[in-house]
């Protein structure tokens, strides 16, 4: 915000009543647009009457509640008493605006936008931003034929929406809905750069820059609310299409309140706080002129909905290449942590289930070198998850929001599982023979008379209990994190069977490869091998009929849809569709040879050494599927963003920008890929 001054501004000359400046020390006004305001804050002169906000002084111009039903007073949303004073230290110079503590809003008249990036250059200017980030920007839309041909050109910012979706979802507690204007605010230096506000917001908001590493997004400019001016973008629109103020109260010279235009997502996701005016006729299909494979086709009743536009063709590529992304260390983080579920789940639980040959496994040595294998796989997990982040050293912050956010609960789970595992490793230290016989050897002390009398087996049983709750609820609330309205391709039961789905697999690789080679090598029974050996060849086939099932599904309900999920879908079939085919192949052929393993076994084949060598096959080859797999999950998911230009805020240009090196040019605005 801008600093506190205690000096008068002084004015030699006479002033133009038509441009006027303002005194902040002593309220005095050179305009009747301007009396009343705040003296805490610093203004700028020169202000034009239009820059100045509305105080509806006429309270029945306001309405209670706004047209999704919820209240637009702020303090009577939040519940705070009636008689709390909302100014600052209780000081009342500061916010004298009547309707301070109603929720405000955007008004944008598409009609009016003659796309000259005013409102941008303005927001730009005032928060010092460099040339890779705008937290307003212009896009726009165009569709017809010569000469009928029409452009519709749309500035958006952070529309401080009644749902905060960012604000749930920030792990670090970096967002705050605020009483005063109703303003969803957010501290870059809170934030530790994880981006997910950027996933779940649908209008492309918070900004996260790979340079600093950390997000920042519009704050509604409430320094200058402050002392009654409107936002910057909206004091320097060029024409008229930008306005601001108490979110319904229709602007003057408007006779529109819609809450979407051609290329706006769903208001139903966040519920914005943003009202449009298009009266102009548009043609029936409106299309982007960025790279984004979506078009917008108007429906019976006049509303335009997204479609795909197919773009790129028909034709399949592998682009093997473009599977490598700035995701890559959430591709392992997430494939780890599931793995390493999976290893400790199946032969612990299977125990506990009084299963003969996994009874014998927790009793033998071979269980603490298991638990320490997950251990070290979660670790790893989460040590990938962290150098994801734009401030790895902030990590710690990522439980701030256990509340609200699934980034949060996610991270807390799979730390309670870690902790769970590292206390059933270590109850099980005194039980392991060959630790006891090490440290008798390195320091002469004797972990069986250690810990006698202390009741050894129930607490490892009830550490690792522990473990698996709180692995579950790890493993549950990574898949609770891409559920995103915002990102249709993820939001979707296939998440939820493919994270299952790998965690069944290739935890039964991991465990499978430990169980077995201890079973084999400490001349366990024939019967008690194979019995081992069927259960981790039904878990293995079971997850690969979970994760088959759900593609199945994914395939069948993105083919049939329009939005932007369908759109990625698309991108999918063509970009990468040989690479997505080659994947599904493998995967079929792995099931079926799962299937088919799994029966034979049950038939009674017993030859163990062939049986295990189809296994490990099978087993390894689902290692590259869940690769592949994985990593199209990152490429291919298209956001309901908004659109952009031909140069600007499109991905096709940013890209094509750093193959032929024009991204090296600062000027050029396309953000390096990391800080």
């Amino acid at each position: 915000m801008n600093n506190v001054i205690d000096k008068k501004i002084e004015t030699k000359d006479p002033v133009d009543l038509s441009v006027g400046s303002f005194d902040p020390a002593t309220m005095s006004v050179a305009s009747p647009e301007q009396a009343g305001r705040s003296n805490h804050w610093e203004v700028r002169t020169q202000e034009q009457d239009y820059a100045f906000l509305p105080t509806h002084e006429d309270k029945s111009e306001i309405k209670e509640k706004n047209r999704y039903g919820q209240l637009i007073d702020c303090v009577d949303l939040s519940g705070l008493p009636k008689e709390r004073s909302m100014f600052i230290n209780e000081n009342p110079e500061v916010g004298t605006n009547p309707n301070r503590n109603k929720q405000h809003g955007f008004f944008f008249t598409a009609d009016n936008c003659i796309g000259c990036h005013a409102c941008e250059a303005a927001c730009s200017e005032k928060n010092e931003n460099p040339a890779h980030l705008a937290f307003r920007s212009v896009g726009y839309v165009e569709g017809g034929s010569y000469p009928d041909y029409k452009r519709m050109n749309i500035s958006m910012a952070c529309n401080h929406c009644d749902d905060p979706v960012c604000l749930k979802g920030c792990p670090t507690k970096a967002y705050t809905k605020h009483a005063e204007y109703g303003a969803v605010l957010q501290d870059p230096e809170t934030c530790f750069g994880c981006g997910y506000c950027t996933w779940v917001c649908p209008y492309n908001a918070p900004q996260l820059d790979p340079v600093k590493g950390q997000v920042s997004k519009c704050n509604m400019c409430v320094d200058r609310l402050e002392v009654g001016l409107k936002p910057a973008c909206v004091s320097a629109c060029v024409g008229n299409a930008l306005d601001f103020g108490v979110i319904e109260n229709t602007p003057e010279n408007r006779e529109q309140c819609k809450t979407s235009i051609p290329g706006f997502p769903d208001p139903e996701i966040t519920h914005p706080n943003i009202r449009f005016q298009q009266t102009k006729t548009l043609p029936d299909e409106m299309n982007r002129t960025d790279s984004m494979p979506v078009k917008y086709h108007k429906d019976k009743e006049g509303y335009y909905k997204s479609v795909i536009d197919q773009k790129a063709g028909k034709a399949k590529h592998w682009n093997f290449g473009k599977l490598n992304s700035r995701e890559n260390p959430l591709v392992l983080f997430t494939l780890f942590a599931q793995a390493a579920f999976g290893t400790f789940l199946i032969p612990f639980l299977t125990a506990l289930f009084g299963v003969e040959a996994f009874t014998a496994f927790v009793k033998s040595e071979m269980f603490l070198p298991l638990t320490i294998v997950s251990l070290l796989m979660t670790a790893f997990a989460l040590l990938m998850s962290v150098t994801h982040l734009g401030k790895p050293m902030r990590f710690y912050r990522g439980f701030n929001n256990l509340r609200y956010s699934p980034m949060a609960r996610e991270g807390f789970g799979l730390a309670m599982f870690s902790a769970g595992c590292g206390l059933t490793a270590l109850f099980s230290l005194p039980m392991n023979e060959w630790v006891n016989e090490l440290s008798v050897d390195l320091f002469a002390v004797n972990l069986v008379e250690l810990t006698n009398g202390l009741p050894l087996i129930n607490l490892q049983v009830s550490a690792g209990i522990f473990a698996l709750l709180a692995g579950t609820g790890g493993i549950y609330y990574m898949n609770k994190c891409y559920q995103i309205k915002a990102r249709p391709f993820w939001h979707h039961i296939q998440t939820a069977t493919s994270f299952l789905g790998n965690s069944l697999s290739l935890g039964a690789l991991v465990s499978g490869v430990i169980v077995l080679a201890t079973l084999i090598i400490s001349d366990s029974s024939a019967e008690l091998t194979n019995q081992a050996l069927l259960v981790f060849t039904s878990v293995f086939t079971l997850g690969l009929l979970l994760e088959g099932i759900g593609l199945i599904k994914h395939n069948k309900d993105l083919n049939s849809s329009d939005n932007e999920g369908g759109a990625a879908h698309y991108i999918q079939c063509t970009t990468f569709g040989k690479t997505y085919v080659f994947r599904n192949t493998l995967l079929a052929l792995n099931t079926l040879a799962a299937v088919g393993l799994l029966t034979a076994n049950i038939l009674g084949f017993n030859d163990i050494n062939s049986l295990l060598v189809l296994w490990s096959v099978l087993a390894l080859v689902n290692c590259a599927t869940a690769v592949i797999g994985r990593a199209l999950f990152y490429i291919l998911v298209i956001p309901t963003t908004m659109p952009g230009a031909f140069f600007w805020k499109n991905k096709g240009f940013e890209q094509h920008a750093r193959d032929i090196g024009l991204a090296d040019n600062p000027a050029t605005g396309v953000a390096p890929l990391a800080h």
